[in-house]
């Protein structure tokens, strides 16, 4: 493990605090890029123009005119929590501007597998549909597409995926990363689009006189959902996603959200009070996928959608019950593949270039969290594959890829299909995570085929695992309220949380449970708590540590501790 300080620029530093920003927060922030002040600024008014989006003009006219003519919308969701906080941020939505008939259906991850297919197209047209409507999906589905389009259904596609060379032939397609789209942030959140697509849905019945600026619905209710969603499911939280990040922040500490949203604060112990991204990536969000990965996301889409205090009580203490079956079953997964990953290699040996994990006892619908585990551990592009449970697709692998910085897990993908014809039966992602499924033969094929690529792309500086820091923390920073204020910022992937790192004298420690270790540490001369959650083996004297700052009560008392994350050792 190298532990790396950020380079801080102190220009940028300089221009923070002479706008006011508190020292440790223009440290922070320039060196994760920030130059200007006004890029702090989380105002609505600040985010991105829904009109840089392609097709988003033809998008809010497709749904005017469908809700001018009465027409049946149906959304075609997906089932993690992106897909589901973007299937209610579409159903309230749309209801919202006046739509009377708008109804959902999320695939059954075993039976239907992922996106819009054409059993699925087929059972929205025989639910009597007009217009579909796909969510987090839809950018892949050319079968669906076609098979809705043959049917007589209207299509719009509203994704965030990479899409192929060739496009599904839909009436139209919102996403960033569609060939021709100027919109600035590609790292937008499927439920992100489709919020951008209600704001120009909006104006385009504000134009044609349906409401005016005093009497239009106000969308920023659905802001929490769209924060939630954004969180949850890892992209790039860039300046507009921090914007929306942060303004559905601010509505749930003023306890202005769904019930679903509350009670699902209430279900995981959480003080939506005192909310944090931390809260929904590792609390909301991980109960919300839960419902997908081993039940009906209908589960989680409900409790989204009701306003009813008592059901959503009930569905998310449902969601928390099925929750803690995901970590059992996670569990034996994630002691059973990492035993098989570690028999591809040697004891001191280097693990090979890319890890690829089979057993016909894992659960498909953990196989994504497992490979994460894997990945972060042996620090290789890791894929776990799982035996499908569709009738009829026994003889078919779904695996689930979770990557390093520097392999991009969907080109890799893409070069695999190329080099092995037929392997990848299909595949889809991004940079970071993607999925496919395989024939169960193939399964050595896919093997060599990623572990060639890996082999190509990756070098020695790559494969070594790094962590950036923010440096030594300044003792004068070392207070409860400073943790507080941190803890009140936007933080997440690619604007990660504040981690400091350097040489400490540990003066104690102790195994707490059954792979804790608790420590007291000497920081700048000052003894300081701090502990490592999952964290067996013992410390030097001294030793160059990377840590996060926490506060700790004990006897009514706050004091700061260290969440210690690494060691250079």
């Amino acid at each position: 493990m190298n532990i790396i300080p950020r380079e801080i620029p102190p220009r940028s530093v300089w221009a923070l605090e002479q706008a006011g920003v508190h020292p440790l927060l223009a440290q922070l922030y320039a060196a994760r890029g920030v130059i200007r002040p006004e890029e702090l600024d989380n105002a609505l008014t600040k985010l991105l123009p829904p009109s840089g989006l392609k097709g988003i003009t033809e998008a809010a006219a497709l749904l005017a005119d469908a809700i001018a003519t009465n027409e049946r919308l149906c959304i075609v969701a997906d089932y993690d929590c992106d897909g589901a906080t973007a299937c209610a941020v579409a159903v309230r939505g749309l209801r919202l501007l006046g739509a009377r008939h708008v109804n959902y259906l999320v695939p059954d991850r075993v039976v239907d597998g992922y996106g819009l297919t054409a059993p699925i197209a087929q059972r929205v047209f025989d639910q009597g549909a007009d217009v579909l409507i796909t969510v987090d999906n839809g950018i892949a589905s050319m079968e669906g597409v076609g098979h809705a389009k043959v049917l007589g259904l209207q299509v719009l596609v509203t994704d965030h995926h990479l899409p192929a060379a060739t496009l599904p032939d839909a009436d139209v397609i919102v996403n960033p990363n569609q060939p021709g789209c100027t919109f600035e942030s590609k790292a937008i959140a499927g439920v992100g689009v489709m919020f951008y697509v209600l704001l120009a849905l909006r104006s385009e019945m504000r134009a044609r006189g349906v409401f005016d600026a005093a009497t239009q619905p106000k969308l920023d209710a659905l802001l929490p959902l769209v924060a939630l969603g954004t969180v949850a499911d890892v992209v790039r939280l860039d300046a507009n996603n921090r914007r929306l990040v942060a303004q559905g922040l601010k509505r749930v500490r003023a306890l202005a959200m769904p019930a679903g949203l509350a009670a699902l604060f209430v279900a995981s112990g959480r003080q939506a009070a005192t909310a944090t991204t931390f809260d929904f990536g590792f609390a909301l969000g991980p109960r919300i996928n839960a419902a997908g990965r081993l039940s009906d996301m209908t589960l989680g889409i409900e409790c989204l959608l009701t306003d009813d205090p008592a059901r959503a009580d009930e569905l998310a203490r449902t969601l928390d019950g099925i929750n803690r079956e995901r970590r059992v079953i996670e569990g034996d997964m994630r002691e059973q593949a990492m035993m098989v990953a570690e028999s591809l290699f040697d004891e001191g040996d280097e693990p090979p270039p890319a890890i690829c994990v089979f057993d016909p006892d894992f659960h498909e619908g953990v196989v994504g969290i497992v490979a994460s585990r894997i990945k972060d551990k042996l620090h290789r592009p890791t894929f776990v594959f799982a035996a499908s449970q569709a009738p009829g697709k026994e003889h078919e692998l779904k695996g689930s890829g979770r990557s390093i910085p520097g392999f991009h897990l969907r080109d890799a993908l893409d070069l695999v299909a190329k080099r092995y014809p037929g392997v990848l039966l299909r595949f889809g992602g991004h940079a970071m995570a993607a999925g496919c499924t395989i024939a169960e033969e193939h399964f050595d094929d896919f093997e060599q085929g990623l572990n060639e690529v890996a082999q190509e792309w990756l070098d020695e500086a790559t494969l070594t695992r790094r962590l950036e820091t923010d440096g030594p923390l300044n003792p004068e920073y070392r207070r409860v309220d400073l943790v507080d204020t941190l803890h009140k910022e936007v933080w997440g992937q690619g604007f990660a949380a504040p981690t400091f790192s350097e040489e400490l004298e540990v003066l104690s420690q102790r195994l707490i449970g059954d792979n804790h270790m608790a420590l007291k540490l000497k920081h700048q001369g000052q003894p300081v708590d701090g502990i490592w959650f999952g964290r067996t083996e013992s410390l030097p004297a001294r030793v160059r540590l990377a840590f996060r700052l926490d506060a700790d009560e004990w006897q009514g008392v706050r004091r700061v501790r260290f969440l210690v994350e690494a060691a250079e050792l």
